[in-house]
């Protein structure tokens, strides 16, 4: 496999490893959009969050959990972001989860200014998606 991820799971890659347990790792990110960047992965290949099993979606959210007041501590807000699917943006093909420090200053805005053209649903739709979503 060629995964980069996976690469750095397996120590073939080195990289600045923050917290490693038996189904998660998280470490700096090598080309980060603000100092502090850290990604969170699971150890074992998926690409999808739906593809985790129910442990290593625990393991992973309790690293996240862990990071995130540490983060804080050098910033005072924090985005917490996973592209899940190439459509929405995953470049690698193996979960993970972007911790990035935030500040009123760093250019980025709301999840909103990601989205130029605004959605209209009738209430039909609306209901149609409600029961899709539920069943």
């Amino acid at each position: 496999m060629d995964c980069i991820f996976c690469k750095i799971v397996q120590k073939e890659i080195p990289a600045k490893i923050i917290f490693e347990d038996d189904s998660s790792i998280s470490f700096l990110d090598a080309f980060p959009l603000k100092f502090g960047h850290v990604l969170v992965i699971p150890k074992n290949h998926h690409a999808k969050l739906q593809d985790l099993s129910s442990t290593e979606t625990i393991s992973l959210f309790q690293m996240v959990h862990k990071i995130i007041p540490k983060l804080e501590s050098v910033s005072d807000s924090s985005l917490i972001a996973i592209h899940n699917g190439k459509n929405a943006g995953q470049e690698i093909p193996h979960v993970h989860v972007h911790l990035i420090p935030r500040d009123k200053n760093d250019g980025a805005g709301p999840i909103h200014s990601m989205f130029s053209k605004k959605v209209e649903s009738t209430d039909a739709e609306i209901d149609e998606l409600l029961k899709v979503l539920k069943n």
